[in-house]
């Protein structure tokens, strides 16, 4: 049901002849946000700019509270960005996570990209590396998280995502201890499916260079330091211009297990179809997790894309 959801969802550009180049494709319908990164492609801006642009405008507008600041407030009630850009054409990626008090996480990754030799900064260090390339810190606070935080914390601080500790975690806050290893159970906890979104973007433009990118305030309730799919290559988004672009949405806990993103990529190297691709990736974290809730987009770089 979710899924085809998605798929009426899916917010989209493209050139107004055919299924064709150039493409602007995410994971949800951030109308905005695909305009947006159409917008900076059609004014002679590299992929890159598009899906920087596209997930900016995203992290202003605070898509679905799921994106940007203000949403998603972790156990301590803070909200933290994540956030990955990636070259389908040098294969060079930039990333953040954990990301505190900087609204513009994509741009942040774009520096790190581009102004460092590193790939990934996380935690406190991105927040001073991004606050020393200019970027203004601000609190990601607002009224609406802080209610959210609120209500949570009188709802006994449900749902969390903790296992094999005490006091029970279905029924109290913490702190939590380790509960001795003979009396451990499992607790099956899932991500409640309102309380992640991310937007996964592809660009590709009328010469098939192919960029990718996401932005995401993560999980609602998260641990404090939890990272998710969004800003790990491979799980939240992957671009090779010699085949195509992937991005995904959906439990990032047990997404980033399996690198779909990149999955999908390499399988359309091989020859297969965006379809069969992306079918492919959640087939197979749905053989180990059957309840997994997810999707991804693919798309190739002759234009077809699908979302699965």
């Amino acid at each position: 049901m979710w899924i085809w959801l998605l798929i009426l969802t899916l917010s989209l550009h493209l050139a107004p002849e055919h299924a064709s180049l150039p493409l602007v494709i995410n994971t949800w319908p951030f109308k905005n946000a695909t305009a947006a990164a159409w917008s900076a492609l059609q004014s002679g801006g590299s992929v890159l700019d598009a899906v920087e642009k596209g997930c900016a405008r995203c992290e202003v507008e605070q898509c679905d509270g799921t994106v940007g600041y203000g949403g998603s407030p972790d156990e301590a009630g803070e909200t933290t960005l994540d956030a990955l850009i990636m070259n389908g054409d040098t294969m060079e990626v930039g990333a953040v996570a954990n990301l505190r008090r900087i609204k513009n996480a994509i741009g942040v990754a774009r520096a790190v990209m581009e102004l460092t030799e590193h790939t990934m900064l996380v935690g406190e260090s991105a927040s001073l590396f991004a606050e020393r390339m200019g970027f203004t810190a601000e609190d990601l606070t607002t009224n609406k998280s802080i209610n959210i935080f609120s209500q949570w914390l009188k709802g006994n601080c449900q749902p969390n995502y903790r296992k094999n500790v005490y006091p029970d975690p279905s029924k109290y806050c913490g702190p939590y201890k380790p509960v001795p290893v003979q009396h451990q159970n499992k607790r099956a906890t899932s991500a409640n499916e309102h309380a992640h979104d991310t937007i996964g973007m592809i660009a590709i433009d009328q010469n098939g260079h192919v960029a990718a990118g996401t932005s995401t305030n993560g999980l609602t309730h998260k641990i404090p330091g939890r990272v998710g799919d969004s800003p790990i290559i491979g799980a939240g988004a992957y671009a090779d211009s010699t085949a195509g672009g992937a991005a995904a949405t959906g439990d990032g806990d047990v997404m980033m297990r399996f690198l779909p993103s990149y999955l999908a990529v390499e399988l359309m190297r091989a020859g297969a179809d965006p379809s069969e691709a992306c079918k492919t990736a959640i087939s197979r974290i749905k053989r180990h997790y059957s309840d997994f809730f997810g999707a991804i987009i693919c798309a190739n770089t002759t234009g077809h894309y699908v979302l699965n």
